[in-house]
């Protein structure tokens, strides 16, 4: 497929906070931003930076706000190992957090160097104005603001491949996103989830995968999903969201999954007509565990 090459690098000055599939990307010629598709154009801040969102991937939140109340993370380890992952793999090292003084919860992340070089592979922007691409790191393989066709190979090579392969990313597809292309990086994540098992995917004491998704997870209140139990990001951010509402019980959230609006069509085992609403996927069992009956790598989310 076909998609706009962009040269540039990738900076940490210890004011940005990226985490393991959202970070900043500041192109040598800034002019290019206007070439990249979508109705949100990417507006880049002084410096010509834009947040950079990883195509094909979504790792547990660190700084998540939403639209209701304070920002609230996933279980720390996983969450910071991901955006360590994500830094390292770009050449980042000696890679520092220190707390934001003007907003609780927040960290602002600094290492060594300050900035290295890459490339992003875009074929669009997100709702929020994101750029939603393929990264890559050096050298690009071809001339800056021209297309270039991305192979299956070429994925490979991206951040976006080996977050997945490291299990500190779930697959999470657009459909937006080719079927080969989508098919490989679920290949990935297949082979993750794989035994002994990596990232999220790693075996607890009883044999089980840490991720708790598709068996459940019991839910009593917000640390619950903070500090206790790994899921699906996007249903994270339903149910904080959900639960910043000041709800004490989980009754009505899958009507609030409901009014939510996600679009998507399941791709297997069996495929589906367009849905809408996330309450046709995610279970209520119990009277406070949540579970999906599918897994991420299994739907397709159609763009707003």
């Amino acid at each position: 497929m076909p998609m706009l090459l962009i040269k540039g690098s990738f900076h940490l000055s210890g004011r940005t906070s990226p985490d393991g599939d959202t970070l900043p990307f500041t192109p040598d010629y800034v002019g290019e931003w206007k070439l990249v598709r979508g109705c949100e154009k990417p507006e880049p801040a002084w410096d010509g930076r834009v947040s950079v969102r990883l195509e094909g991937v979504d790792a547990l939140e660190t700084h998540y706000d939403g639209v209701y109340g304070e920002l609230a993370r996933q279980p720390r380890e996983l969450g910071d190992a991901a955006t360590n992952a994500l830094l390292k793999w770009l050449g980042f090292r000696d890679i520092r957090r220190v707390p934001d003084p003007k907003k609780p919860g927040l960290e602002n992340i600094s290492a060594i160097p300050e900035t290295v070089p890459g490339y992003i592979l875009t074929s669009g922007t997100d709702a929020y104005g994101r750029c939603v691409a393929f990264v890559g790191r050096g050298a690009p393989p071809g001339p800056s603001g021209y297309e270039l066709n991305v192979s299956k190979e070429l994925l490979r090579e991206t951040a976006n491949h080996h977050m997945l392969t490291q299990g500190l990313a779930y697959p999470m597809f657009y459909s937006g996103l080719p079927r080969e292309l989508r098919e490989e990086l679920a290949v990935a994540a297949l082979q993750a989830k794989a035994a002994p098992g990596r990232g999220v995917w790693r075996r607890d004491a009883n044999g089980e995968t840490v991720d708790v998704t598709l068996r459940g997870a019991k839910v009593i209140g917000m640390t619950s999903i903070t500090d206790e139990a790994v899921i699906l990001p996007k249903l994270f951010r339903r149910l904080k969201e959900y639960l910043s509402l000041g709800g004490t019980t989980l009754d009505s959230f899958p009507a609030y999954l409901g009014g939510a609006m996600d679009r998507f069509r399941i791709l297997a085992p069996n495929p589906s007509d367009e849905l809408v609403g996330l309450h046709h996927v995610v279970r209520v069992v119990n009277g406070g565990t949540v579970l999906m009956t599918h897994a991420s790598e299994d739907l397709l989310f159609i763009e707003k």
